[in-house]
């Protein structure tokens, strides 16, 4: 079982530093590549660019509970939300809202 998860291609977990505008400010968010991946589906899926999404993000988290503690680990979560939405409804569930 433990090969599923130790035989995955190793550019998947490694990191890679974006450098990303978030409400005007400049800023830059290091993930690994998989977390990269599934964010530019979201984005895709949103019909926006990845850095514009993260953003947009931002300010909605800003706007519900205040500057978040670690942004980089609620974009983790945030694709690990987006993995439990259906695949049909993905890109139907994003663009509604």
């Amino acid at each position: 079982m433990c090969q599923v998860f130790s035989g995955q291609d190793p550019h998947l977990y490694a990191s890679t530093t974006r450098r990303l505008r978030l409400n005007g400010q400049s800023t830059s968010i290091r993930l690994e590549n998989y977390f990269w991946q599934v964010l530019d589906i979201i984005s895709l899926n949103s019909d926006t660019t990845t850095p514009a999404f993260i953003s947009k993000l931002h300010t909605e988290v800003l706007e519900l509970r205040g500057e978040p503690e670690n942004f980089t680990s609620l974009l983790r979560c945030a694709c690990l939300k987006f993995m439990e939405i259906p695949p049909v409804q993905r890109s139907v569930g994003i663009a509604a809202e």
